[in-house]
């Protein structure tokens, strides 16, 4: 029986073999407890493009008291923020990859932001 961390590292590998055949920058999310992570990378995954997240000093000044990197807010603020840092590196179409997290909660806060932000996925 697999345990919780295998299951979504699992679930993570299925998803970037579909991505690679869509030969597409994309769009990498990680979140822990406390914080969360988003980064672009490069189609052949050897360079990363842009990225933010919430442990960035600016952000945690941005977001008020230590430990509030780790809500939806803040999620949001840092979809933002990458669709910004991937549209300087000249990078506007995606491939998301939510590395086995479910779509919900930050998961979705961030990729929403990054789309409203006008990154395509």
């Amino acid at each position: 029986m697999l345990n919780k961390k295998e299951q979504r590292t699992r679930r993570a590998a299925q998803t970037r073999v579909r991505i690679a055949k869509q030969d597409a920058a994309r769009l990498s999310v990680f979140r822990s407890n406390l914080h969360i992570y988003a980064s672009v990378i490069s189609s052949d995954g050897a360079r990363v493009l842009a990225s933010a997240s919430t442990v960035e000093k600016d952000l945690r000044t941005q977001l008020g008291a230590p430990g509030k990197g780790g809500n939806a807010a803040a999620a949001t603020i840092v979809g933002q923020r990458i669709a910004e840092r991937a549209k300087a590196a000249g990078v506007d179409k995606v491939a998301f990859d939510r590395n086995g997290f479910a779509y919900h909660g930050r998961v979705k806060a961030l990729a929403e932001a990054a789309r409203e932000a006008g990154l395509q996925f």
